[in-house]
Protein backbone atom coordinates (compact mmCIF):
# COMPACT_ATOMS: atom_id res chain seq x y z
CA UNK A 1 0.00 0.00 0.00
CA UNK A 2 2.71 2.48 0.98
CA UNK A 3 4.59 1.92 -2.28
CA UNK A 4 1.41 2.63 -4.23
CA UNK A 5 1.01 5.89 -2.33
CA UNK A 6 4.64 6.76 -3.08
CA UNK A 7 3.94 6.30 -6.80
CA UNK A 8 0.76 8.39 -6.46
CA UNK A 9 2.71 11.28 -4.90
CA UNK A 10 5.13 11.22 -7.83
CA UNK A 11 2.26 11.33 -10.34
CA UNK A 12 0.45 14.10 -8.43
CA UNK A 13 3.53 16.34 -8.45
CA UNK A 14 4.21 15.74 -12.14
CA UNK A 15 0.58 16.47 -12.98
CA UNK A 16 0.70 19.80 -11.16
CA UNK A 17 3.93 20.76 -12.93
CA UNK A 18 2.54 19.76 -16.32
CA UNK A 19 -0.48 21.96 -15.65
CA UNK A 20 1.81 24.92 -14.90
CA UNK A 21 3.96 24.32 -18.00
CA UNK A 22 0.99 24.04 -20.35
CA UNK A 23 -0.60 27.27 -19.10
CA UNK A 24 2.50 29.44 -19.05
CA UNK A 25 0.65 32.25 -20.87
CA UNK A 26 -1.65 32.40 -17.84
CA UNK A 27 1.28 32.40 -15.46
CA UNK A 28 0.08 35.41 -13.46
CA UNK A 29 -3.14 33.56 -12.59
CA UNK A 30 -1.25 30.39 -11.70
CA UNK A 31 1.16 32.44 -9.60
CA UNK A 32 -1.79 33.97 -7.77
CA UNK A 33 -3.24 30.51 -7.14
CA UNK A 34 0.18 29.25 -6.05
CA UNK A 35 0.59 32.12 -3.60
CA UNK A 36 -2.74 31.27 -2.01
CA UNK A 37 -1.87 27.56 -1.94
CA UNK A 38 1.53 28.13 -0.32
CA UNK A 39 0.12 30.46 2.34
CA UNK A 40 -2.79 28.05 2.82
CA UNK A 41 -0.41 25.14 3.44
CA UNK A 42 1.38 27.24 6.08
CA UNK A 43 -1.81 28.36 7.85
CA UNK A 44 -4.06 25.33 7.50
CA UNK A 45 -1.59 22.44 7.64
CA UNK A 46 1.95 23.19 8.80
CA UNK A 47 1.04 25.50 11.70
CA UNK A 48 -1.76 23.34 13.16
CA UNK A 49 0.31 20.16 12.81
CA UNK A 50 3.31 21.81 14.47
CA UNK A 51 1.19 23.03 17.38
CA UNK A 52 -0.50 19.64 17.74
CA UNK A 53 2.79 17.76 17.80
CA UNK A 54 4.55 20.21 20.13
CA UNK A 55 2.71 18.94 23.22
CA UNK A 56 5.81 19.28 25.38
CA UNK A 57 6.80 22.68 23.98
CA UNK A 58 5.38 26.09 24.84
CA UNK A 59 3.13 27.59 22.17
CA UNK A 60 5.27 30.72 22.18
CA UNK A 61 8.33 28.62 21.29
CA UNK A 62 6.58 27.05 18.32
CA UNK A 63 5.53 30.45 16.98
CA UNK A 64 9.05 31.75 17.59
CA UNK A 65 10.38 28.95 15.35
CA UNK A 66 7.85 29.98 12.68
CA UNK A 67 9.09 33.58 12.94
CA UNK A 68 12.66 32.29 12.75
CA UNK A 69 11.82 30.46 9.53
CA UNK A 70 10.35 33.64 8.02
CA UNK A 71 13.32 35.74 9.11
CA UNK A 72 15.86 33.15 7.98
CA UNK A 73 14.33 32.94 4.53
CA UNK A 74 14.22 36.75 4.35
CA UNK A 75 17.91 36.95 5.32
CA UNK A 76 18.97 34.34 2.78
CA UNK A 77 16.94 36.05 0.06
CA UNK A 78 18.59 39.40 0.86
CA UNK A 79 22.04 37.79 0.90
CA UNK A 80 21.42 36.47 -2.60
CA UNK A 81 20.53 40.02 -3.68
CA UNK A 82 23.64 41.50 -2.05
CA UNK A 83 25.93 39.04 -3.84
CA UNK A 84 24.70 40.09 -7.29
CA UNK A 85 25.02 43.53 -8.86
CA UNK A 86 22.66 44.99 -11.47
CA UNK A 87 24.70 43.45 -14.26
CA UNK A 88 24.10 40.04 -12.73
CA UNK A 89 20.34 40.40 -12.52
CA UNK A 90 19.73 37.30 -14.62
CA UNK A 91 21.89 35.21 -12.28
CA UNK A 92 20.11 36.76 -9.31
CA UNK A 93 16.71 35.60 -10.53
CA UNK A 94 18.09 32.17 -11.37
CA UNK A 95 19.51 31.82 -7.84
CA UNK A 96 16.17 32.80 -6.33
CA UNK A 97 14.36 30.29 -8.51
CA UNK A 98 16.71 27.45 -7.57
CA UNK A 99 16.50 28.33 -3.88
CA UNK A 100 12.69 28.39 -3.95
CA UNK A 101 12.47 25.14 -5.94
CA UNK A 102 14.97 23.47 -3.61
CA UNK A 103 12.98 24.53 -0.55
CA UNK A 104 9.75 23.25 -2.05
CA UNK A 105 11.43 19.95 -2.91
CA UNK A 106 12.76 19.58 0.63
CA UNK A 107 9.28 20.27 1.97
CA UNK A 108 7.94 17.57 -0.35
CA UNK A 109 10.45 15.16 1.16
CA UNK A 110 9.21 16.09 4.63
CA UNK A 111 5.68 15.40 3.41
CA UNK A 112 6.83 11.92 2.41
CA UNK A 113 8.54 11.40 5.76
CA UNK A 114 5.25 12.35 7.41
CA UNK A 115 3.43 9.68 5.41
CA UNK A 116 6.01 7.05 6.35
CA UNK A 117 5.83 7.95 10.04
CA UNK A 118 2.02 8.07 9.96
CA UNK A 119 1.84 4.53 8.61
CA UNK A 120 4.09 3.44 11.46
CA UNK A 121 1.40 4.71 13.83
CA UNK A 122 -1.52 3.04 12.01
CA UNK A 123 -2.77 2.43 8.45
CA UNK A 124 -5.81 4.68 9.08
CA UNK A 125 -3.69 7.65 10.13
CA UNK A 126 -1.33 6.96 7.24
CA UNK A 127 -4.15 7.16 4.70
CA UNK A 128 -5.43 10.46 6.12
CA UNK A 129 -1.97 12.01 5.97
CA UNK A 130 -1.41 10.59 2.48
CA UNK A 131 -4.64 12.19 1.19
CA UNK A 132 -3.44 15.61 2.34
CA UNK A 133 0.06 15.05 0.95
CA UNK A 134 -1.31 14.11 -2.48
CA UNK A 135 -3.14 17.44 -2.65
CA UNK A 136 -0.02 19.28 -1.46
CA UNK A 137 2.12 17.55 -4.05
CA UNK A 138 -0.13 18.75 -6.87
CA UNK A 139 0.24 22.35 -5.73
CA UNK A 140 3.96 21.77 -5.04
CA UNK A 141 4.40 20.71 -8.66
CA UNK A 142 2.77 23.95 -9.80
CA UNK A 143 4.79 26.01 -7.33
CA UNK A 144 8.12 24.41 -8.27
CA UNK A 145 7.63 25.06 -11.98
CA UNK A 146 6.49 28.62 -11.25
CA UNK A 147 9.52 29.28 -9.03
CA UNK A 148 11.82 28.57 -11.97
CA UNK A 149 9.77 30.16 -14.77
CA UNK A 150 9.00 33.42 -12.98
CA UNK A 151 12.70 33.93 -12.28
CA UNK A 152 13.67 33.63 -15.95
CA UNK A 153 14.43 29.92 -15.99
CA UNK A 154 13.81 27.76 -19.05
CA UNK A 155 11.10 25.14 -19.42
CA UNK A 156 13.86 22.52 -19.42
CA UNK A 157 15.18 23.75 -16.07
CA UNK A 158 11.64 23.85 -14.71
CA UNK A 159 11.07 20.25 -15.81
CA UNK A 160 14.33 19.11 -14.17
CA UNK A 161 13.32 20.66 -10.86
CA UNK A 162 9.84 19.22 -11.27
CA UNK A 163 11.40 15.75 -11.47
CA UNK A 164 13.43 16.47 -8.33
CA UNK A 165 10.28 17.60 -6.53
CA UNK A 166 8.36 14.54 -7.76
CA UNK A 167 11.01 12.14 -6.44
CA UNK A 168 11.38 13.98 -3.11
CA UNK A 169 8.21 12.61 -1.42
CA UNK A 170 9.07 9.11 -2.62
CA UNK A 171 12.46 9.41 -0.91
CA UNK A 172 10.72 10.84 2.15
CA UNK A 173 8.29 7.92 2.38
CA UNK A 174 11.21 5.47 2.24
CA UNK A 175 13.08 7.41 4.94
CA UNK A 176 9.98 7.81 7.09
CA UNK A 177 9.36 4.08 6.97
CA UNK A 178 12.97 3.30 7.92
CA UNK A 179 13.44 5.37 11.10
CA UNK A 180 11.47 7.25 13.73
CA UNK A 181 11.60 10.98 14.48
CA UNK A 182 10.41 12.41 17.77
CA UNK A 183 7.24 14.47 17.73
CA UNK A 184 9.13 17.45 19.13
CA UNK A 185 11.70 17.36 16.32
CA UNK A 186 9.01 17.01 13.65
CA UNK A 187 7.02 19.87 15.19
CA UNK A 188 10.09 22.11 14.99
CA UNK A 189 10.67 21.26 11.33
CA UNK A 190 7.04 21.91 10.44
CA UNK A 191 7.07 25.26 12.27
CA UNK A 192 10.27 26.29 10.50
CA UNK A 193 8.82 25.48 7.10
CA UNK A 194 5.60 27.32 7.96
CA UNK A 195 7.75 30.45 8.24
CA UNK A 196 9.51 29.63 4.96
CA UNK A 197 6.22 29.22 3.13
CA UNK A 198 4.70 32.41 4.50
CA UNK A 199 7.66 34.32 3.09
CA UNK A 200 7.55 32.54 -0.29
CA UNK A 201 3.82 33.13 -0.69
CA UNK A 202 3.47 36.65 0.70
CA UNK A 203 6.80 38.21 -0.33
CA UNK A 204 7.63 36.41 -3.56
CA UNK A 205 4.77 34.72 -5.40
CA UNK A 206 1.98 37.14 -4.50
CA UNK A 207 3.70 40.41 -5.56
CA UNK A 208 4.91 38.76 -8.76
CA UNK A 209 1.41 37.59 -9.65
CA UNK A 210 0.09 41.18 -9.39
CA UNK A 211 2.95 42.74 -11.35
CA UNK A 212 1.68 44.39 -14.56
CA UNK A 213 -1.55 42.37 -14.50
CA UNK A 214 -5.15 43.13 -13.53
CA UNK A 215 -5.47 42.62 -9.79
CA UNK A 216 -9.08 41.41 -9.86
CA UNK A 217 -8.49 37.96 -11.32
CA UNK A 218 -5.13 37.38 -9.66
CA UNK A 219 -6.75 38.19 -6.32
CA UNK A 220 -9.57 35.75 -7.06
CA UNK A 221 -6.98 33.12 -7.99
CA UNK A 222 -5.13 33.68 -4.70
CA UNK A 223 -8.30 33.26 -2.66
CA UNK A 224 -9.17 30.13 -4.63
CA UNK A 225 -5.71 28.74 -3.88
CA UNK A 226 -6.23 29.21 -0.16
CA UNK A 227 -9.74 27.75 -0.30
CA UNK A 228 -8.49 24.76 -2.28
CA UNK A 229 -5.93 23.87 0.40
CA UNK A 230 -8.44 24.52 3.20
CA UNK A 231 -11.04 22.21 1.66
CA UNK A 232 -8.50 19.46 0.96
CA UNK A 233 -7.12 19.60 4.50
CA UNK A 234 -10.62 19.63 5.99
CA UNK A 235 -11.70 16.62 3.94
CA UNK A 236 -8.49 14.77 4.76
CA UNK A 237 -9.06 15.26 8.49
Amino acid sequence: MIYLIAFATLCSTLLGGYFALRLRDRLHLILGFSAGAVVGVAFFDLMPEALELAVNTATETTFAIMALGFGLYLLLDRLIVLHHDHNGERHLHAARGVWSAGTLSFHSMLDGIGVGLAFQASPAIGLIVAAAVLAHDFSDGINTVNAILKNGGSRRAAFKWLCVDALAPVAGIILGSAFAVSETQLAGLLALFAGFFLYIGASDLLPESHHAHPMRWTTVATILGMLFIYVIISLAH
